[in-house]
């Protein structure tokens, strides 16, 4: 359209209409400028973001201990990563202590993820090494050295952008469709221009030659400038601009115009689970107390916490205690003796306390580590055991809680695996959904637009949170090891009817909208 209006423009020019001319190319410059001022703030807003992500990190480079920006390493370098540290580049861990990292950007999982250090590595399938840290990726808990051995777009994060960027860059629907009807346009205005040029030139046959075919251009011109309709490019710029506007004022960036009206085609939306569907913050969603003291409970499991958390799990078990009236200035008012430190080996850990005159041991951790410890009847110990099943098959990170008063000072155990505690319950902890989401997959479904769920969780948590929301085939998984035994034809088919694909990497995201794709859809895709 734009070269259709900029063509009869220069030939109004050349023909001596200099005013009909000027008014083609204001419609042509006007749409433009609303394109380049949409662009340009877009870019301005992403590149503003791009600086607030950049970072630093300390590195050994050349036996001297520097801070470097991220975008700066090169393969290796030896990372010196610890807790609160976002990791800048996939790399091997050297040495490590009790480092957990918060791997849910790439692999969905909201748990932690317990590092071991490439020595003391066990040989395993899963993609995802405990030897290997991966860019992107958080630190929780512990310290390490990491030996650099990828950056960029050879890390996993980074093959997420190469897969993105190397996408082919389709025509919207609405430029398809505007194409064809450009086309039609243009070819019944060039037969109409050149019927009335031929109809014109011998209709005047009294005028001189020069004006005969200037005249007859002109006719032709006009004629095949009414075939065109001109002002539909503005019209569609301006109203694709307001929605782009609109999107704006709900917090989101349109970068180019004609992806608003793509959106209103959309008929399936992939959607990832952890921070997407759900909060990607842990909370405490069922607690069970074995001699019903719930209370007990809690503020026990407040006490066996870090007095300034930052693990997820922590801040959500202090989180609990606060909203059971609880408060930090309360469980921690008293004075802390020792602390049994968590270890991934131990899986368990306590704090000692002096509170009101007595000494109170406050223990947590997996509930198979606790029990060991733990002195209780037999029956007691079946019920624990079958309430830890029932809560975990609800898709719950299970965690014991434990305590022992010890009469003085001397009694106090040096180790945690040396206390005989008593076991008062069980708190289950998950990544809930956000509290919108089954209106908004309710409001999908009415419109037409199918919801699929893509996570890297295990499947059992993927259903437990679809079945929630209202998630159509639940309990129909795929889940990354089946994809890869699939060719691209059958998983073309199996699309059609699955909506949960779990236990997949970023490359099978890829597989995925292109099965969509490929059957006809056009797909959004949301999450990290």
């Amino acid at each position: 359209m734009f070269l259709l209006l900029i063509v009869a423009a220069v030939i109004y020019f050349i023909l001596g209409e200099p005013r009909d001319g000027a008014i083609m190319l204001m419609f042509v410059i006007g749409i433009i400028s609303i394109d380049v001022i949409q662009e340009w703030k877009t870019d301005k807003t992403l590149n503003a973001l791009k600086d607030l992500s950049a970072p630093h990190v300390k590195v050994i480079r050349d036996d001297k201990e520097i801070v470097i920006a991220s975008a700066n390493l090169v393969p290796g370098d030896l990372m010196m990563i610890y807790e609160g540290v976002k990791i800048p580049a996939d790399g091997i861990v050297i040495k490590c202590n009790d480092l957990c990292v918060d791997e849910s950007s790439l692999t969905g999982e909201a748990e932690g993820v317990w590092k071991v250090t490439t020595d003391n590595a066990k040989s395993s399938e899963d993609y995802w090494r405990k030897d290997y840290c991966y860019a992107g990726t958080l630190v929780t808990q512990g310290t390490a050295a990491v030996l650099v051995d990828k950056i960029g777009a050879t890390t996993e994060y980074g093959k997420i952008g190469v897969n993105v960027a190397s996408a082919p860059d389709e025509n919207t629907p609405l430029q398809k469709q505007t194409g064809s009807l450009v086309k039609i346009c243009a070819t019944i205005a060039a037969v109409l221009f050149v019927l009335v040029g031929v109809f014109t030139y011998f209709n005047i046959p009294n005028h001189i030659l020069g004006d005969r075919i200037i005249e007859s251009i002109l006719s032709g011109i006009t004629l095949a400038m009414a075939m065109i309709p001109e002002e539909f490019p503005v019209i569609l710029t301006v109203f694709l601009s307001m929605g782009a506007w609109r999107l704006a004022k709900k917090q989101s960036i349109v970068r180019k115009l004609p992806s608003v009206e793509t959106l209103g085609a959309v008929s399936v939306l992939c959607v990832d689970k952890t921070g997407t569907i759900t909060m990607n913050q842990m909370t405490v969603q069922n607690t069970w107390a074995l001699a019903e003291d719930t209370q007990l409970l809690i503020e026990t499991m407040g006490l066996g916490c870090e007095t300034d958390a930052y693990d997820p799990m922590e801040k959500a078990m202090l989180s609990c205690c606060e909203s059971n009236g609880i408060s930090k200035e309360y469980l921690f008012g008293g004075e802390l003796i020792t602390e049994y430190t968590f270890t991934n080996e131990l899986k368990m850990m306590g704090h000692v306390w002096r509170r009101n005159g007595e000494i109170v041991i406050a223990a947590k951790g997996s509930p198979e580590r606790i029990l060991t410890v733990c002195m209780m009847s037999d029956k007691d110990r079946k019920i624990t055991e079958q309430k830890i099943t029932e809560m975990s098959e609800e898709g719950l990170r299970v965690i014991a809680v434990a305590t022992m008063k010890p009469l003085n000072d001397s009694d106090i155990p040096d180790k945690i695996t040396d206390c005989s505690l008593t076991l008062l319950g069980l708190i289950g902890l998950a990544d809930p959904p956000r509290e919108s989401v089954k209106k908004d997959i309710a409001v999908c479904n009415r419109a037409g637009i199918r919801v699929v769920m893509i996570t890297g969780d295990n499947g059992v948590t993927a259903s437990s949170i679809a079945k929630k929301i209202g998630m159509p085939n639940s309990n129909h998984i795929i889940t990354g090891d089946m994809l890869n035994e699939m060719s691209d034809e059958e998983l073309q088919e199996k699309v059609k009817d699955v909506s949960i694909f779990s236990r997949v990497v970023p490359e099978h995201k890829m597989r995925i909208v292109k099965a969509f794709k490929e059957n006809g859809e056009i797909v959004a895709m949301t999450g990290d």
